[in-house]
């Protein structure tokens, strides 16, 4: 049992991780590194920290459903490729041993924090070229295909998957921004709780620090929306940035 310390450490990481999440993204950032850092092991760490912030992505997707009306023949097709991206990629973690997911560690944070640094060019890219007249959506296999593959990612880590997302659906889909970006609020959000549920029954799951992570991401979650337009951002977002790079340069010197 983790003590009254612990709890409070894990609460205050996913209380900021909900606000960052819910500002600009890269809450992972925080609450996997500290729960390694609590001496829970880096499986078990990265298991608990998807289970714990699963519920964060739930109000994120409810908060963009109206841009959602119109794309049902889309979520028929491409949340069955995340949900199964999702649990293979939860899968392929449990397979991995904690040798070498330990030694994985400081390159996934480095690749979670460059796929939040270009966050922005990623949504400039994708505005210039949907602005432009194009030959119209690749087809629905194509787009499955990409989201999938993405999906792995966000199962087995991840950190910074509405990037990989957001590019994909860029590439394969001729939209608006704003319904794409609704569109991937979904699919991180199937993504997220395939994996979790997968979780569940792994026997990995630290549940007394979840369960207070929960907590906290949520009221995060509620905090990050109400400064919303107080807080830039881009300064966040750069600021976890450097977290995460300092995080993966101490993980490689150890």
């Amino acid at each position: 049992m983790p003590t009254l310390l612990q709890f409070l450490l894990a609460a205050l990481a996913a209380l900021a991780a909900g606000a960052v999440n819910a500002l600009a993204g890269g809450g992972t950032l925080i609450t996997f590194p500290m729960l390694v850092a609590l001496g829970v092991p880096p499986v078990s760490a990265n298991v608990t920290n998807t289970v714990a912030l699963c519920p964060g992505y739930l109000g994120g997707t409810l908060a963009q459903k109206k841009d959602l009306d119109g794309q049902s023949k889309r979520l028929w097709y491409v949340l069955p490729a995340a949900i199964v991206g999702g649990v293979l990629g939860g899968w392929l973690l449990l397979q991995t041993g904690e040798k070498l997911f330990t030694d994985l560690i400081p390159w996934l944070i480095l690749l979670a924090s460059g796929l939040l640094a270009i966050q922005d060019p990623v949504r400039n890219w994708m505005t210039s070229r949907l602005n432009r007249p194009q030959g119209g959506s690749a087809s629905p296999a194509l787009s499955s295909l990409a989201v999938g593959l993405a999906s792995i990612y966000g199962g087995y880590f991840g950190a910074g998957l509405s990037v990989i997302v957001l590019s994909a659906l860029g590439l394969t889909m001729e939209d608006s921004l704003t319904r794409l970006n609704a569109l991937k609020q979904a699919i991180a959000f199937a993504v997220n709780v395939a994996a979790a549920i997968f979780f569940v029954f792994s026997g990995q799951v630290n549940w007394p620090l979840a369960i207070v992570m929960a907590v906290g991401a949520l009221l995060g979650g509620t905090l990050g929306g109400k400064l919303a337009g107080r807080i830039k951002s881009s300064t966040l977002r750069w600021t976890v940035v450097t977290i995460g790079v300092i995080i993966s340069i101490v993980y490689f010197v150890r």
